[in-house]
């Protein structure tokens, strides 16, 4: 099983990366703060102005450590890595299983499942964990059209429908996502989802989130020799990592949304970290922006049972996994994709 390694997130403005012997070197103003051997990461990103040697970057790729570049406020903006690795067959298997309408769907099938079966188990969990809460059966009866959705996708359907009713599931979810929200309901609520930018602080955390997400997925895809671009549920768009997005749909839920939930609901994060621009968009400051990337790291580490594999495994090497088993898919090696279903 593959090793999960660490994440080196670099948030100080002004930091310079560079390349000491076998290991990574954080300066800031010509003082050296941090030293990492490059065999303990997996990856490393870079926030807002941050800058990196070339030899340090020749070291990443040597390494297969992804090397990726965001705004100050997350927004994506490059990556860099090593030569392309995998077997050309494999990649052309993907290409070939994406230009088929049928053969996307019964993909796009599984992880639409595999999407709202997650949100669902969300929303189940909230009313276990509140069980007097006056939201209930409003939840549970976005619970039971999501279950019905899940019923019409047991037969095979055209992609553009599965691709309506994913999104079908994924407004009625958000509907109530803001009846989740049981501390400073005043600063944290949901009215809708939001983006580029994000226009309240919930959407700006779960934007952050979603964009680390997406990361972990393209390199655990290219790790694996699958091409992040050409997906199946969503379809080729330039400068888009459609399959990356694919995938995401599952972990979406699971990773994300419910640690979104708990640093606002155990009041992790402050409504003074967030800061609203004259256009109306929404960020974190640097120090909330820490606070979500440390307990990201330390979900991670967390270890459950792999509902497929029937192993114990990192939560952080789920993608990894799921990116395996589709290309273990792709080769003819299992009948189906089996998608990532939480408990």
């Amino acid at each position: 099983m593959k090793q999960l390694l660490n994440t080196l997130f670099v948030t100080t403005q002004g930091s310079y990366l560079c390349q000491k012997g076998d290991t990574v070197l954080v300066r800031v103003e010509n003082e050296d703060k941090l030293r990492v051997p490059i065999h303990t990461l997996g990856s490393i990103i870079c926030f807002g102005q941050v800058s990196c040697s070339p030899f340090l970057m020749g070291l990443c790729g040597e390494n297969n450590i992804t090397l990726s570049f965001l705004t100050e406020r997350g927004k994506f903006l490059a990556r860099v890595h090593g030569p392309v690795r995998g077997n050309v067959l494999l990649r052309r298997e993907q290409y070939r299983q994406a230009d088929g309408l049928d053969s996307s769907a019964q993909i796009a099938r599984s992880i639409v499942i595999a999407k709202i079966a997650n949100c669902r188990v969300v929303l189940m969990r909230a009313t276990r964990d509140r069980p007097d809460n006056s939201d209930n059966s409003r939840i549970l009866s976005v619970c039971n059209v999501l279950g019905q959705l899940l019923d019409e996708l047991d037969h095979e359907l055209p992609l553009e429908v599965i691709r309506g009713k994913e999104g079908e599931a994924a407004k009625i979810y958000f509907d109530v996502f803001d009846h989740l929200i049981t501390a400073n309901k005043e600063a944290f609520y949901l009215r809708d989802r939001n983006r580029r930018p994000p226009l309240d602080n919930t959407n700006a955390l779960l934007s952050f989130l979603y964009t680390i997400l997406v990361h972990d997925i393209e390199s655990a895809l290219e790790s694996v020799g699958l091409d992040p671009a050409v997906g199946f549920l969503h379809r080729d768009r330039p400068g888009r990592a459609s399959l990356a997005l694919d995938l995401m749909e599952e972990f979406r839920p699971y990773l994300a949304d419910r640690l979104a939930l708990s640093l606002v609901n155990r009041q992790q994060v402050k409504p003074s970290g967030f800061v609203k621009t004259e256009t109306g968009a929404v960020w974190m400051d640097d120090e909330t922006r820490k606070t979500v990337l440390v307990a990201w790291q330390k979900r991670k580490q967390e270890e459950i049972t792999h509902p497929f594999l029937n192993e114990t495994v990192q939560i952080g090497l789920l993608p990894y996994i799921q990116a395996l088993l589709l290309a273990r898919y792709l080769r003819g090696d299992i009948n189906g994709y089996p998608p990532f279903l939480s408990k």
